[in-house]
């Protein structure tokens, strides 16, 4: 067995998670220049999808590839497990023949088994639960256009569902506070936010946005609630992010999305034009942040 997973947020200490966040941003410099940077050569990433991906696909299996290494594609239709074979049974196989393994599931359990059974490392690609990955890519974006993100303050709009708690824990490991404001019948964890004294939830969206130094949101019907997508069009009226709600932020906010984006629903159609907003740079981010978490857990 090994403890060398990455689920959620808490299992690096916060110094590690700076470390990556300060390795992410070299790396991408490396790469700006030309630089060479195999450590790599000879490994072997494999990634299961059951959920579709754009943003951790392509950063994951580039990223192997500038690294030196392979990424293997899996989907359900590729592996037994989708005719039922047990997680358990499928991580003690992959750990035969690969040396670190990436899931995106609906269910964060089947990861927290999968690892469970696991000898090699296990990367959590997003769950229903958490997208820890995304966090390494904001954060390292946010420090990259303002310093660090430490002793500043986030508000994030919308949903508390996988963001959300991401963010929740995000709060607490790098030292910001964080404004949560989404409708009553949708806000987080309540557990998770009464871990921590870095988080608090307010139902409107003026109020949390007051101020702040970088403003999120993520889409209103995520992966799971596809068939919700009329009456959270309902619910979620009035947390739209536009320029008018960012102009009650501070000068020098910036606006972030992790994307897919449903324009005209969680963002103004023309949010991306905005001068804040650095969410291609964000979504780029990914590539960096990915290596850096790549190369850290497999030494």
């Amino acid at each position: 067995m090994t403890s060398d997973h990455f689920l959620t947020l808490t299992d690096f200490s916060p110094e590690t998670l700076g470390r990556l966040v300060t390795r992410s941003a070299e790396l991408k410099d490396m790469l700006a220049r030309g630089e060479r940077h195999q450590p790599l050569l000879g490994k072997t990433l494999a990634m299961i999808f059951q959920l579709n991906s754009t943003r951790t696909r392509v950063a994951f299996e580039v990223g192997m590839h500038q690294l030196g290494g392979h990424a293997l594609f899996l989907s359900p239709n590729d592996t037994q497990l989708g005719r039922g074979e047990p997680v358990e049974d499928t991580a003690q196989v992959l750990s035969e023949m690969v040396d670190i393994v990436m899931i995106r599931t609906l269910s964060h359990d089947d990861v927290e088994r999968f690892a469970g059974a696991s000898s090699i490392p296990v990367i959590n690609g997003m769950t229903s639960r958490f997208h820890p990955c995304q966090l390494l890519a904001d954060v390292q974006t946010f420090q990259e256009f303002r310093g660090p993100i430490e002793g500043a303050t986030v508000a994030f709009i919308g949903d508390g569902y996988n963001m959300c708690n991401s963010y929740i824990k995000a709060a607490a490991q790098f030292g910001f506070q964080l404004r949560i404001a989404t409708p009553p019948t949708h806000q987080p964890d309540a557990t998770l936010l009464e871990s921590t004294n870095n988080a608090t939830w307010m139902e409107s969206p003026r109020d949390a946005v007051d101020g702040v130094d970088l403003v999120v949101t993520d889409v209103w019907s995520s992966m799971g609630h596809e068939g919700e997508v009329a009456s959270r069009r309902s619910d979620f009226d009035g947390y739209q992010v536009n320029q008018a709600l960012l102009d009650g932020a501070s000068k020098d906010a910036l606006f972030m999305h992790c994307l897919p984006a449903h324009r005209g629903e969680e963002i103004s159609d023309d949010l991306f034009e905005d001068p804040r907003s650095v969410a291609w740079v964000e979504a780029g981010n990914r590539l960096h942040s990915q290596k850096a978490l790549l190369e850290f857990l497999l030494g």
